[in-house]
């Protein structure tokens, strides 16, 4: 329609459309002069590097949060939740362990206990990336240590990579038990001089005071922490132990109202040497005529107190003759206090037989080691006639 032809009213209802565009327009554009222009987040940071032309602005790269790493063996609780253990965690008596290490595979090892019969109260599994190990209906004498090893594997074989490992003592409080249980009254233990002497008082909890006491005189025995110290993982060490500690000794656990004594423990002091004996062997002559006598000597040094055994063997053995040797220990003086031992074979009116390899071993707590030599048998010389 041309616009010519519009009636007046038409014409009024245009120019109101165009007269309210306007305003619109005019509007929008007084909002874009008086609005700040938003930055994005990421170009908030920015840097100014020096160059020949002049600065310019560099945009920063966000930070990247590296992620926590995972804990190598950890505790699974209730409702799906993780614990990351230390050195030890404790388990009220009756509840479940549940135990998750990372690996694939990996291979636990348990408290002796639990190894030679857990009632099917143990159920090991093994994921696609790790292993669990749960225990239920779980008691005092669980009490002990649980560890995980990485294993190594080329194709089937597998073996425990040990330096790979993750331990944890877990204690299982038990309110009628402090001490594990123990099937013997009396257990026999040897004090070596050169080795640290273990009671194992393992208590169930932590929580628990142990002390250590003599049973006859009947007496508290102080833990100084140097010759003797107590950890609550292992028990009682006696460092260097010495003739005075010998006895029938045990311990004693308090925990809140309950007191409990262990089994007893008849300690047994054994003086042990230091290394294995050193023998040496030495004959009276290489070669002898038949007829005349040998002595063959076997000689050791060794500390003092300490028994030394020696054993022959000779050819004359083979056909019954009997064993003569003369044996002898004295004092070593001016130096540690040492003796010398001395086992001396005598072979009386030397025959044929006799030829052939003399040994000597020597044995104490520490070891054995032989010596050996060699005798030839030479015969008589023929009388020359007048």
């Amino acid at each position: 329609m041309p616009l010519m032809n519009l009636s007046g009213s038409t014409w009024r209802l245009v120019f109101g459309v165009f007269l309210v565009c306007a305003v619109i327009l005019e509007l929008e554009a007084q909002g874009q002069r008086t609005t700040p222009r938003k930055t994005p987040k990421q170009n908030k940071a920015k840097l100014v590097r020096s160059t020949g032309e002049g600065p310019q602005a560099v945009t920063a790269k966000p930070k990247l949060k590296a992620p926590a790493a995972q804990a190598p063996l950890t505790q699974v609780l209730n409702k799906g939740k993780f614990k990351k253990i230390g050195e030890t965690v404790s388990v009220r008596s009756g509840d479940t362990l549940e135990l998750r290490c990372r690996g694939k595979p990996v291979q636990w090892s348990v408290p002796p206990y639990l190894e030679e019969d857990d009632d099917g109260r143990l159920k090991i599994v093994q994921h696609e990336r790790y292993g669990t190990l749960t225990l239920v209906n779980t008691t005092g004498a669980d009490t002990g240590e649980y560890a995980c090893y990485q294993m190594y594997c080329e194709d089937t074989d597998c073996r425990r990579e040990h330096n790979k490992a993750v331990k944890v003592f877990v204690f299982f409080p038990d309110p009628r038990e402090l001490f594990l249980p123990s099937s013997n009254y009396y257990e026999v233990i040897q004090l070596r001089t050169n080795w640290p002497t273990l009671l194992p008082c393992q208590v169930t909890s932590p929580e628990a005071k142990v002390t250590l006491h003599r049973e006859f005189p009947p007496v508290e025995v102080a833990v100084d922490g140097t010759e003797i110290s107590f950890d609550v993982k292992k028990g009682f060490t006696i460092h260097r132990p010495r003739p005075h500690h010998a006895g029938a000794l045990y311990c004693v656990a308090s925990l809140g109202n309950l007191r409990q004594s262990s089994t007893k423990y008849m300690l047994i002091y054994v003086h042990y040497p230091m290394a294995p004996p050193a023998p040496v062997i030495q004959l009276s002559s290489n070669s002898v005529v038949v007829g005349n006598n040998l002595r063959v000597s076997c000689t050791v040094m060794g500390e003092r107190d300490v028994v030394i055994d020696v054993t022959w063997e000779y050819p004359g053995q083979q056909i019954g003759r009997p064993l003569y040797t003369l044996d002898s220990i004295s004092p070593v003086s001016g130096g540690p206090a040492q003796q010398q031992f001395q086992s001396v074979l005598l072979v009386d009116e030397v025959r044929d037989v006799d030829s052939g390899t003399y040994t000597c071993t020597a044995q104490n707590l520490q070891g054995v080691k032989s010596v050996s030599t060699t005798v030839k048998v030479a015969p008589k010389a023929k009388a020359k006639k007048p």
